[in-house]
């Protein structure tokens, strides 16, 4: 009797091994499943993706993932992580884009762009959560060859993090599903 097998990404069923579109981060061969041991850790993954027009995912102890954009003040900041504490009982890690200003931004958006990655460093220290830093290179890279055109990067960006996640990814929150998804791979490959 032939057995049915399926596998599964961010809630997503494929049928064929090839199918399922991301690697494995360690040895760049598809994952089978989000979810290989059912989050037996209870851990929740923070994907942060830190500038003001960036956003915050996650992905809970039911290995539920959530969105949402950066909120607008300090406080607001604080009290996201704060709320992701209080309602996910999992260990908390939180993944965050390396990030710098370039050469090119004015001094005005540079500064802006600094302030924020400084408050969600801030934040994540206040509440006693070890950031976990990775590059844009090294996350974009385990979601396949991208656009080289920053606008059709995003875009594409925003369909895979839809597709990947099942929730309706906007270009502020695209960046942040797919730091928490290769988040969540990196810490399950590397366990």
């Amino acid at each position: 009797m032939k057995q049915n097998i399926t596998y599964t990404f961010a809630g997503k069923k494929y049928k064929n091994k090839e199918d399922c579109p991301i690697t494995d981060p360690l040895t760049d061969q598809t994952s089978t499943s989000l979810y290989p041991n059912e989050n037996k850790d209870n851990k929740v993954i923070v994907g942060i993706d830190p500038g003001a027009s960036g956003g915050v995912a996650w992905i809970d102890q039911n290995t539920n993932i959530f969105q949402k954009s950066c909120p607008k003040t300090d406080i607001e900041m604080a009290n996201l992580i704060k709320e992701i504490k209080r309602k996910t009982f999992g260990k908390l890690k939180a993944y965050i884009e390396l990030v710098h200003a370039f050469p090119t931004d004015g001094r005005s958006s540079a500064f802006k762009f600094g302030k924020n990655y400084g408050t969600w460093l801030g934040i994540l220290a206040s509440f006693n959560i070890e950031p976990i830093f990775v590059t844009p290179q090294k996350w974009q890279k385990a979601y396949g060859e991208l656009p080289k055109v920053k606008k059709e990067r995003k875009n594409e960006m925003k369909k895979i993090a839809s597709e990947l996640s099942g929730l309706k990814a906007t270009l502020k929150t695209s960046d942040a599903i797919l730091i928490t998804l290769y988040g969540y791979n990196w810490d399950t490959y590397n366990e």
